[in-house]
């Protein structure tokens, strides 16, 4: 069997990256490590980890594209459900996310707003699906 456990962003600064998704959405520290170029936050069933840039590229020989904030976001996003999209898209963008489109109601009822983090990757804030 498998289970989809984790996510990881490679990202430049960990801590910062940590204290970002903390402050915007909420999310709490599962731990990072001493060396500060991994760490994971708990949002439920699935953990969000974050490596940095060095240990990333140590990892794929091949080498990545890195993700950069206000660039066109890769073609893959984080998806939060909440109950109030407004309110969360307004906390994230006070708290350093860029605003790619303010909450619209989708045909199906559902509410959808979306930013980009403070490293560039997509973020879906959306209600519940109906």
């Amino acid at each position: 069997m498998v289970k989809f456990s984790y996510t990881i962003l490679y990202v430049k600064n960990v801590t910062e990256s940590i204290e970002f998704y903390e402050k915007a959405f909420g999310f709490k520290r599962k731990f990072i490590i001493p060396e500060n170029n991994y760490g994971e936050l708990l949002t439920g069933d699935t953990v969000i980890s974050f490596a940095d840039i060095q240990l990333a590229n140590s990892n794929l020989s091949g080498g990545f594209k890195e993700s950069i904030k206000g660039e066109k976001p890769f073609g893959i996003e984080l998806g939060f459900t909440t109950e109030n999209v407004e309110k969360v898209f307004n906390t994230a963008v006070s708290e350093g996310a860029i605003p790619l489109e303010k909450m619209k109601i989708k045909p199906w009822g559902q509410e959808v707003a979306y930013v980009q983090d403070i490293n560039g990757f997509l973020i879906e804030i959306c209600s519940p699906m109906p």
